[in-house]
């Protein structure tokens, strides 16, 4: 019997996508569930899964586009899987060991021009190894000697682009090109969050099961800050300003294909525990590729955080169509004055790339200050003004 699979919607609107990847190949036996490709479409790579146990055979190759619906492969699963006996395939017609070389012995062969012939493995069914070709060339150091005037070849490797970056990459020039893209920064001292969050992270995560991170503290502060100044949550539409009066809040999250922006929706009526149980979330189907499309639509405002990468200072590029993006760095001990001495505070560089088409000087510099206002007396600004209401504002 012959099971057809089909290429699978990424998403509405979406009607082509291109195979990226292949992780079998014709005539190979597959399980039920086995992630057999990738496909991508100009917003999100989508795994295929084997539908039925049985032998594949590929209907379109790497790197072909075709469309959704369309026949991806077929599986014929009246054929079962071969048990392959290994030690045949290390044996010549006259049984003798036959000379295969692991991955890293053809590295130290290549490099020393040493004849296949002259070693004899010692691994299982005679499989040349590592320690094979390092002991010869100690017995041979000649070829050691003869390998330094060896050529050099270098070579490359040439890969297309996949159309999520593909996609990527109109995205940002487009951003350059319809945009009035300018950047303001400001520095916020870390010192009462991490207070804060040193006295209370173990219960926080004993109670509520996730970190209690900065990103919560930041994405309550934005919240706060776009409410002060509600253009920074706008953006244009042709001739018109829309400016939204909710606040989904865009998160920057790195995968393994990339940065993925997914939505945090109506982030206002969210708590400390709300937004981090929500980051979490959306951080594991990002690592685990399982992130849609639609979770990554429709933000009205993005933080993204490059000091978990090490940067000090960046100028975030806006994520279209929205109009401002928060950027985050990497928290330094610096030498700051407080009260006419000198001490060393866990200082942050904020960025905040914005659309001057939309948004003026004065409301960029406002909103960062408030930032920095709420980060800095998050007592105050972020906790009712009271310690004591700690505990029921992180629902301890």
């Amino acid at each position: 019997m012959i099971t057809k699979v089909k290429v699978p919607s990424p998403g509405e609107s979406i009607t082509e996508v291109e195979v990226s990847t292949w992780f079998v190949k014709d005539g190979d036996y597959v399980n039920k569930g086995q992630t057999i490709a990738e496909i991508d479409s100009d917003k999100a790579t989508l795994e295929v899964s084997a539908e039925e146990n049985g032998i594949i055979t590929s209907m379109v190759k790497k790197g072909e586009k075709i469309q959704v619906g369309d026949i991806l492969c077929l599986i014929d699963t009246s054929k079962k899987s071969i048990k392959i006996d290994t030690k045949k395939i290390y044996k010549d017609k006259d049984n003798k060991n036959i000379k295969i070389p692991s991955p890293s012995s053809k590295k130290i062969l290549k490099e020393n021009n040493i004849p296949i012939e002259s070693i004899k493995g010692t691994g299982k069914y005679g499989r040349i190894t590592k320690e094979d070709c390092i002991v010869f060339l100690d017995k041979n150091p000649n070829f050691k000697s003869m390998s330094r005037h060896i050529p050099i070849y270098r070579s490359k490797k040439i890969t297309a682009l996949s159309s999520l970056r593909r996609k990527l990459s109109e995205r940002l020039i487009s951003v350059k090109n319809e945009t009035a893209t300018l950047t303001t920064f400001n520095e916020v001292d870390m010192q009462e969050v991490f207070f804060i969050r040193k006295k209370y992270k173990n219960i926080f995560k004993e109670k509520h099961g996730v970190n209690l991170g900065l990103m919560s503290f930041f994405t309550i502060s934005c919240i706060r800050a776009l409410k002060m100044y509600p253009d920074v949550n706008a953006m244009i539409n042709g001739k018109e300003k829309i400016n939204f009066e909710y606040y989904d809040i865009s998160i920057a999250i790195s995968g393994p294909k990339g940065l993925m922006v997914p939505v945090i929706r109506n982030a206002e009526h969210l708590s400390f525990r709300g937004i981090e149980q929500e980051i979490n979330n959306l951080s594991i189907r990002v690592q685990n590729g399982t992130i849609s499309i639609q979770e990554m639509t429709g933000g009205t405002f993005t933080i993204t955080n490059g000091g978990i990468f090490g940067s000090m200072l960046s100028t975030p590029i806006i994520n279209p169509p929205q109009s401002a993006i928060l950027g985050m760095h990497k928290i330094m001990e610096r030498p700051v004055v407080i009260n006419g001495s000198i001490e060393i505070r866990p200082i942050m560089y904020l960025a905040l790339s914005y659309d001057h088409r939309i948004i003026d000087g004065r409301e960029s510099v406002g909103f960062l200050m408030s930032i920095k206002e709420s980060i800095e007396n998050p007592i105050k600004f972020l906790m009712e003004g009271n310690e004591k209401n700690i505990h029921k504002i992180l629902e301890l």
